[in-house]
């Protein structure tokens, strides 16, 4: 049975609930609003159901209409995706990765890998999936991305993994903070501190498990800031201090823009990896690209933070 919607049903739905009234779905599409309500019209009588309800010049989804909405917007975003490739394939490309990172939001390491992966392997294209950041395993097993760099301790059994590299935890402060002569830092040292965090969920492996639980000490006041760049800037204005992956700040400790010191004497590492699906619907080109994200990493002797 052929559907009774066409694309352009779903794009003016989609349309309709980003704007809310005919009239600015109707600029936004780059029709007239008499052809939008044509088309709503047409659209609901094929369906033999109404799709909206009216509240003053607002158009408001039924029951049925949001059910309708929601899979058309997977649906649009589905196409854009495979016309995307598609345009690829012409173009030379074969398959397209798309990579997601957890935790940061910090990408100063893509631009050599990339290159690299270019000259071994030029018919496969990375997309970096920076909406993937906050949830990279979860948007790994729904099929959003394709490859996640995360650390080893998130990985479930249940996924395919390479190790990457052991990146180290550092405290970052301001050139003029009073550790920043320091070679190492305890928890103690933190008692009378603001620590800026990224996120207030414990990721295990990390501090809390690691530098403060251990101590049972704990800073002044612990704040969250949700954008490394965020918290890059307020530590150089000596607002706080933070604990974070050497990696993720690499580019400022290379300037003195900000100073670094280990937790303990010791220090205190966290390895990453690459995880992919452990199903059958893996392609050669993930595989392909996971395998050279590994190597790459190899020859670093630092991975993500080492000098290009």
């Amino acid at each position: 049975m052929a559907p009774r919607l066409g694309i352009n049903h779903l794009q003016m739905l989609t349309a309709i609930v980003e704007t809310g009234t005919v009239a600015d779905a109707a600029q936004l599409l780059g029709v007239t609003p008499s052809a939008l309500s044509h088309r709503i019209r047409e659209a609901e009588r094929r369906l033999d159901l109404a799709l909206f309800t009216r509240l003053g010049r607002r158009l408001r989804l039924t029951p049925a209409g949001e059910l309708l909405h929601q899979a058309s917007a997977r649906l649009l975003d589905e196409l854009e995706q495979v016309e995307t490739a598609a345009q690829k394939m012409g173009h030379g490309i074969e398959a397209v990765v798309r990579l997601g990172v957890a935790t940061y939001s910090s990408y100063h390491w893509l631009p050599d890998f990339l290159n690299r992966l270019h000259e071994a392997a030029p018919a496969i294209e990375v997309e970096l999936m920076a909406n993937a950041v906050q949830r990279p395993l979860a948007a790994l097993q729904e099929g959003d991305i394709d490859l996640a760099v995360v650390p080893d301790a998130l990985i479930p059994s249940s996924m395919t993994s390479l190790p990457l590299f052991d990146d180290e935890l550092v405290a970052i402060m301001s050139p003029e903070h009073r550790l920043a002569a320091r070679d190492n830092v305890e928890a103690s040292d933190f008692r009378d501190n603001d620590v800026l965090t990224y996120s207030f969920t414990n990721l295990p492996g990390h501090e809390l498990d690691l530098f403060w639980r251990p101590a049972n000490v704990w800073p002044r006041r612990i704040i969250r800031v949700e954008l490394i760049d965020a918290i890059v800037d307020l530590v150089k204005a000596n607002l706080g201090v933070a604990i974070v992956q050497r990696w993720a700040i690499a580019p400022h400790l290379e300037t003195g823009a900000l100073a670094a010191c280990r937790l303990t004497e010791g220090g205190l590492s966290i390895p990453w990896s690459v995880a992919r699906r452990s199903t059958g619907d893996q392609n050669e080109a993930v595989a392909t690209v996971a395998g050279h994200l590994a190597d790459w990493c190899r020859t670093r002797d630092g991975g993500f933070a080492a000098s290009g």
